[in-house]
């Protein structure tokens, strides 16, 4: 067969698959599309919508993919598939979205992932750009597919982009204006055999990037020496000399700087909560600095973010105890991370638990031991964490209102319980956004 005569494959029919389709469509090119679900969600609508295109449900053939000219896979699919690796042993090319858009647009992008804060740097990036007066288009992981946002390119002046490893492993051709790695945990286990596969995948991030920002408590974040781009740090330390964003006292109040010498802000005007937070707020700066923005304008920006619902949030003051819902720790590093934020020794009562997804939750201990009074588990693999958590007192609850309320029980005046799970929803949620909004009304619910 003709290379040119044959037609691409997506693979995929949920929200990346559909802004890829309607991509397709729209520079007239033709491909067929498959799931390996029997009958995904949409199929019967895009049928309706196709109808020129061939679809194929259910276990994907090794022949069908053989015979195309490239294979868009969305992130859902792994490309370990034996079928793709089939096409790929065959030649045929594997993309993803992002590749797709990186080849149709021109404009600065600024790359953001890791493990944790992805969506809020990314969210606070994209209101920074915009009190710079910039036109920023924001999405790719987070919110809008970056297909769908191609429509708007001749008015957009950079897009900022939260980017998963999944995207980034079928991604060859980015060249970030900035890139970030923001923190490596571990997690995606269920899809990796190992975290220095999964590090990998994050790390093609920096592949072609002018500037690349890396995390000075995190040395899997750095850059292999070999990569060329201007080297810029973030942290809650000091800071580096150059290229650098840390904490120094300024008029005797902690403050961000820039080089260990500009002050940027107060740590006291950042209205997000905990240590953490303050990191993924230095790391912002050090990606605005990067790319050459006005940072006494993008503080202004900071002073009024209040942060994503279900990370860190804010739910209530009860019997002067506080609740945060942290529903979007999906992984061990976010767990570790928030405690680290919120607690100060032995003060916490935390609600964990769920589908791990092949994670070592023996990290989880030592923090455990230092910071948290009584973990109260849920779901799946509560047993397993259980393990782990020799330092505090152990509850178990059925439901997320059985969780909440032994929390409240257990909990003291001053105290702060925390839903942060380290662990994926599914097996008892629809999905983190429903678990985080049934701990919020668990919390409005009590006396």
């Amino acid at each position: 067969m003709n290379l040119s005569a044959k037609k691409r494959a997506i693979i995929g029919m949920g929200k990346t698959g559909q802004s890829c389709a309607q991509f397709l469509q729209s520079q007239n090119e033709s491909f067929v599309w498959c799931d390996t679900r029997e009958q995904p969600a949409d199929v019967a609508w895009l049928r309706t919508q196709y109808p020129a295109v061939e679809f194929h449900c259910g276990a994907l053939s090794a022949d069908l993919l053989r015979d195309t000219s490239e294979l868009i896979v969305s992130p859902g699919v792994t490309v370990l598939e034996p079928a793709i690796q089939a096409a790929v042993a065959a030649g045929v090319a594997v993309v993803g979205d992002i590749e797709l858009f990186v080849r149709a647009t021109q404009k600065p992008i600024i790359a953001i992932t890791g493990s944790n804060a992805k969506s809020t740097v990314t969210t606070l990036i994209g209101d920074m750009a915009a009190a710079c007066d910039l036109r920023a288009g924001v999405g790719g992981n987070l919110g809008t597919p970056v297909l769908d946002m191609l429509q708007q390119d001749a008015n957009l002046d950079c897009y900022v982009l939260e980017l998963s490893s999944f995207q980034l492993e079928t991604t060859c051709s980015l060249r970030a204006l900035v890139a970030t790695v923001l923190n490596i945990s571990d997690d995606h286990m269920d899809r990796y055999d190992s975290v220095h596969a999964y590090t990998e995948a994050k790390h093609r991030i920096y592949h072609n990037a002018k500037n690349i920002v890396f995390n000075r408590a995190d040395a899997l974040t750095q850059a292999d020496e070999k990569n060329a781009a201007l080297r810029w740090s973030f942290g809650v330390d000091s800071g580096d000399a150059q290229h650098g964003v840390g904490v120094k006292n300024f008029d005797g109040q902690p403050c961000l700087v820039l080089n260990q010498q500009k002050k940027i802000m107060p740590l006291s005007d950042i209205r997000i909560a905990g240590l953490h937070n303050v990191a993924n707020v230095s790391a912002a700066f050090a990606i605005a600095a990067a790319a050459g923005w006005e940072l006494e304008r993008c503080a202004h920006a900071v002073r009024e973010f209040k942060g994503l619902a279900h990370r860190c949030q804010w739910v209530a003051e009860k019997n002067g105890v506080r609740y945060y819902n942290d529903s979007k720790g999906t992984n061990v590093g976010a767990t570790i991370a928030a405690i680290e934020g919120l607690a100060q020794e032995k003060n916490l009562v935390l609600i964990a638990g769920g589908e791990g997804k092949g994670a070592d939750f023996s990290v989880l201990s030592p923090v455990i031991g230092k910071y948290v009074r009584a973990v109260v588990l849920i779901g799946r693999d509560a047993g397993i964490i259980a393990n782990y958590c020799s330092g505090a007192v152990q509850f178990h609850a059925a439901s997320m209102i059985g969780a909440v309320q032994q929390a409240a029980a257990i909990a003291q005046a001053n105290d702060v319980v925390l839903l942060s799970p380290a662990c994926a929803s599914f097996d008892m949620f629809k999905n983190y956004e429903d678990r985080g909004a049934q701990f919020c009304a668990a919390v409005e619910a009590l006396v």
